[in-house]
Formats: structure tokens, sequence, C-alpha cells
């Protein structure tokens, strides 16, 4: 009996681990995917990555902004050409589940731009909703 609990444990860590490592590579290519959109010059393919609600969070320099149209709308005055968007570059330093539908991830980001470089840290929350990972928090700085 011992041994069967034993098996049916491993077998559960194991499904689990895989589970994860799923969740892990959608995000991986999801923010990829928002890097991408960035360098094509996208501001709009890029924020396919957040959450399309009223609630989406995003804090930057200027404080809290609830929303995607917010934040898209900050995003456009922020870097409203190519000299401002420059190229992104974004490494994920850590990346940790909370639960089936949550993940917290630490990275840093670094813009190449001719209109000066700049750089810092972030934190996103991500949620699965319908099956897909968004970013429903943003604390970048």
């Amino acid at each position: 009996m011992k041994r069967i609990v034993q098996v049916v444990l491993m077998v559960m860590l194991a499904a689990t681990a895989l589970a994860q490592n799923k969740d892990e590579q959608a995000i991986t290519k999801m923010l990829a995917a928002q890097v991408a959109e960035w360098n094509k010059g996208s501001v709009d393919g890029y924020m396919h990555g957040y959450w399309d609600s009223d609630s989406l969070l995003f804090i930057g320099s200027a404080g809290p902004r609830y929303g995607y149209q917010a934040t898209l709308k900050r995003y456009k005055e922020a870097y409203p050409d190519a000299a401002h968007m420059g190229t992104l570059m974004s490494t994920v330093v850590s990346m940790k589940r909370l639960s089936k539908e949550y993940y917290f991830v630490v990275g840093k980001w670094a813009l190449k731009r001719s209109a000066g470089d700049v750089a810092g840290s972030y934190t996103l929350l991500l949620r699965k909703i319908k099956g897909e990972w968004v970013i429903v928090s943003d604390h970048s700085s």
C-alpha cells in the first residue's frame, strides 16, 4: 500500500511539473511576442499581452493607472515614434507559479534608442483567462 501511495504521488508531481512547464512556455512565448511587436513599432500589438479590461493595473513613474485603454494611451503618449520606442530587450529574472491561474514574473527591460537609452525592472502578475495568459498587473520602473 505504501508503494502505491508513493507511485501516485510521483505521478501527481510529474503531472504538476509538466503543466507548470507548459504554462511557463506559454508565458515566455507571450512575452517574446510583446518584444517582437514593440520592435516592429506596434504599440497596439505589444498590448495584446495585457488583459483587455478596465481592471488592468499599470504602475509606472506617474503612479497607478487602471484599464486597458488608459494603459494603451499612456504607452502611445510616452512612446510616440520609433525614436522613442527604440529596440526593446527583456529578460525574465524569475517566474513563480502562485496557483493554477496565476504567475508572478520579475524581469529587466532595456530600450536602445536614438532618443537616449533607458532601462529598468518590472514585476508582472499574470492570469490565465479563457486559456490564455495575460498581464493583469504591471509595475515597471
